[in-house]
């Protein structure tokens, strides 16, 4: 069998060439030449227009089609997992899952496949680790290694050969930066292998109808290393985040075509793994018997599920000519663009003050929703006044200082309202058919509600 030839293009500009050079000779880029297939193209007849020689392809009507939610999704044991991927995993489906190191990614999947292999065949390939270590790690975890099937191998043509032969209904590819294929030429890790790697397990997840999760690497930025159109390639990306030196662990699904994006699932690694957290809202809390200064309950959403974080506000007198803004959990633009309407249309002037403003938890807030809750701090900060205890806010400040309403709003309130507050401050808007047991009080513009608390 002939050898496949390769080719290199260049990703700034899409040239390509024979042979492999540092500096692209089209668009002078540097290190911007990536090694892929010649892709043969079939024989036929020549000429625009016909195809006469071309074999046609049948055409299925989509009533005649099963649709994916009515198959049946494996559970993984966790619950949590199973929530951020839309109710479970969907066979042929691929997930890949990235995060830092050591915060526990094949703990996570090897959890997961403890579970699944109790009903079906699995199989963990890992090519970072021997199998003594995964055995050792399992039994760690208190999990029964009779049933865990384990593979240590880099080389894709042998895991999708073993792969054929044994039929798993789960696979865990650990990870996908080490896989490599006898096609290419270059290293593992390399942008073609991967891509070439995740294109052939996708491939071989769609034909089998086995789940594969593919672990992917990150760079310092926190990205997913490799190649942009891995992420496009699979099913679902999941992110695994973490604050130093934190026990919780955070599951947020960037993409999944099997169920809601941004969903999040929440984690605590004990000694026996990763244990899924049921009521996240209660840890987010602070717990404080009474209100301090510069703390505000938030009602926001993560996915399809309403979450209760503590925002909190620190405004002292500045000694410097700019005075710091500083804000963890929130985008540092919101924060200025807040203070910028609380000084115009609300009179709170803090211009010469170092303000920071963090979210308790490790939790990144990116709706719009958190302006009042963040508002009310701040000028709870500076009066060193706590706010009434039991309240919370939700709502978005618009740039003429009124109270715009958020999606979601009864359903905010009845979550705050399960977990015991008395007092909501919304705005006006979302007061209407809200049948939460919670006194709900609305406003029509952020200078209102500042003055009524």
């Amino acid at each position: 069998m002939a050898k496949p030839k390769t080719k290199y293009t260049c990703r700034e500009c899409g040239a390509s060439f024979p042979k492999w050079s540092g500096q692209c000779p089209d668009c002078g880029a540097w290190n911007a030449l990536e090694e892929g297939v010649v892709q043969a193209v079939a024989s036929g007849p020549k000429g625009r227009g016909n195809w006469t020689g071309t074999a046609s392809a049948d055409i299925v009507r989509l009533s005649d089609v099963a649709a994916e939610d009515s198959l049946r999704r494996l559970s993984s044991g966790l619950s949590e997992l199973d929530r951020v991927l839309g109710g479970g995993l969907v066979p042929g489906s691929v997930v890949l899952l990235g995060g830092d190191p050591g915060i526990g990614k094949s703990t996570l999947l090897l959890q997961a496949q403890a579970h699944l292999s109790k009903t079906s065949p699995s199989l963990y390939v890992t090519g970072e680790e021997s199998a003594g270590q995964v055995a050792m790690r399992a039994r760690r975890l208190g999990l029964d290694p009779q049933g865990l099937e384990c593979l240590t191998e880099t080389s894709l043509e042998v895991v999708l050969a073993t792969a054929a032969s044994r039929k798993p209904a789960f696979m865990v590819v650990d990870s996908i930066q080490t896989l490599w294929t006898e096609t290419l030429q270059s290293a593992p890790g390399a942008v073609a292998q991967v891509r070439e790697c995740a294109a052939r397990l996708v491939q071989f997840a769609k034909k089998t109808g086995c789940a594969v999760v593919l672990v992917g690497h990150v760079t310092k930025e926190g990205a997913l290393a490799g190649p942009r159109v891995l992420e496009h390639m699979v099913d679902a990306v999941l992110y695994f985040e973490s604050d130093s030196g934190s026990r919780f662990r955070l599951v947020r699904a960037v993409k999944n075509r099997f169920g809601a994006a941004n969903e999040l699932g929440v984690f605590a690694m004990t000694d026996k793994g990763l244990k899924a957290i049921g009521n996240p809202s209660a840890i987010f809390l602070s717990g404080q018997e009474e209100p301090a200064p510069g703390s505000c309950v938030l009602v926001t959403r993560e996915g399809t599920r309403p979450l209760m974080v503590e925002v909190q506000a620190l405004v002292a007198p500045s000694t410097l000519s700019n005075p710091r803004r500083v804000a963890v959990g929130i985008d540092p633009n919101r924060l200025a663009l807040l203070l910028a309407v609380m000084n115009r249309h609300a009179g709170v002037a803090i211009g010469d003050q170092d303000v920071f403003i963090n979210v308790a938890g490790g939790i990144r807030v990116n709706e719009t929703a958190s302006d009042l809750a963040i508002a009310l701090a701040l000028k709870s900060s500076l009066r060193e006044k706590p706010l009434p205890q039991g309240m919370v806010a939700f709502g978005e400040v618009g740039l003429s200082g009124e109270l715009r309403p958020v999606y979601n709003g009864e359903e905010r309130l009845r979550e705050a309202a399960g977990q015991g507050f008395k007092q909501a401050l919304v705005p006006e808007g979302n007061l209407k058919g809200v049948k939460a047991k919670i006194t709900a009080r609305g406003f029509r513009t952020l200078a209102e509600a500042l003055q009524a608390v």
